[in-house]
């Protein structure tokens, strides 16, 4: 731990593009930001929330390339760095530490990671998103044909596609690729339908960014990680979850970040806005439309009956 950390300050050291103008204000830092994390040619979607708690103590949020938001209990900032450190979720043992700086309104740094590997890290500030809701929208395209795959693709490639197609019916077999629209899409209603076994696992992600949870809830309590949560974010009011093994229902409209989340027939989440990307995101580009992604990487899922609907000019 302590080899990591000096290793930190000695490449802060290094780094002349921290070389910023001494400041003790940190307002410019507080916010949402959309973060994009680089190793080697390998680029991850990441997202930070920054707030002020009290007076002066900053206090906040991360999303890592996977897992569900983390709080960040303290965030230190001095001569125009920020930093802290989080422990570690699913990977590694190690605490990861951050540590950045704002230039020219964008926020640039490192992360070593819970594997103690370096990382780059630069970020934006996440757009509002504040719309109104269309008084009209069209009528439902279905976004799968009930015969194939056409208008998917895999997202680790076809070869490693494991999405086939029975009885009309799309089928995850195994863990393995997410499967995602080749079209992107702003503001939207989506209606999907979907059969699950005991325990099993999977997961909408809205224009690729936002996942609403698809799991076995039955009988437990509502949580932002479990059926019908926006993962790690947002909780359902009442668990909607049926048994497994018996076919489900999602009515979902998203409008800028607000989202309304019907399971079931029974609303469970009502005009709630999302904070930012949830793990497993594709991208953390948030002002952008994005695609439909089904995830494949956990367990076994059926799905049938996908339609949207976009607004009417």
């Amino acid at each position: 731990m302590k080899i990591h950390k000096n290793l930190f300050i000695f490449l802060f050291a290094l780094s002349g593009s921290f070389l910023f103008s001494q400041t003790s204000n940190f307002e410019n830092l507080v916010g949402k930001w959309d973060l994009t994390v680089t190793s080697g040619e390998k680029i991850m979607p990441s997202w930070m929330e920054i707030k002020v708690s009290g007076i002066k103590t900053l206090v906040g949020a991360f999303v890592a390339e996977s897992g569900s938001a983390r709080p960040i209990s303290e965030v230190v900032y001095s001569d125009g760095i920020m930093s802290f450190s989080i422990p570690p979720q699913w990977d590694g043992t190690n605490d990861m530490h951050f540590s950045a700086a704002i230039k020219g309104g964008k926020l640039q740094g490192h992360i070593i990671d819970h594997r103690g590997v370096v990382r780059s890290v630069e970020g934006v500030k996440a757009p509002k998103l504040d719309r109104k809701e269309p008084t009209a929208w069209s009528k439902p395209i279905a976004l799968f044909n009930g015969k194939n795959t056409d208008g998917w693709y895999a997202q680790m490639g076809e070869d490693k596609n494991q999405w086939i197609v029975e009885n009309g019916v799309l089928v995850n077999p195994k863990v393995g690729s997410n499967l995602i629209t080749n079209a992107s899409y702003d503001d939207f209603k989506l209606h999907i339908e979907f059969q699950y076994g005991p325990n099993s696992n999977s997961g909408i992600y809205l224009r690729g960014r936002y996942e609403v949870q698809v799991e076995d809830g039955y009988g437990k309590n509502p949580s932002s990680i479990l059926f019908g949560g926006i993962y790690g974010f947002l909780t359902p009011h009442i668990m909607a979850a049926k048994k497994p093994g018996v076919w489900q229902s999602y009515d979902i409209t998203l409008v800028g970040r607000t989202v309304t989340i019907e399971a079931n027939g029974e609303t469970i989440i009502w005009k709630q806005n999302i904070p930012g990307i949830t793990g497993g995101a594709m991208d953390s580009n948030e002002g952008s439309p994005g695609p439909i992604m089904l995830q494949g990487d956990h367990g076994p899922i059926k799905f049938r009956n996908i339609t949207i609907q976009q607004p009417e000019e």
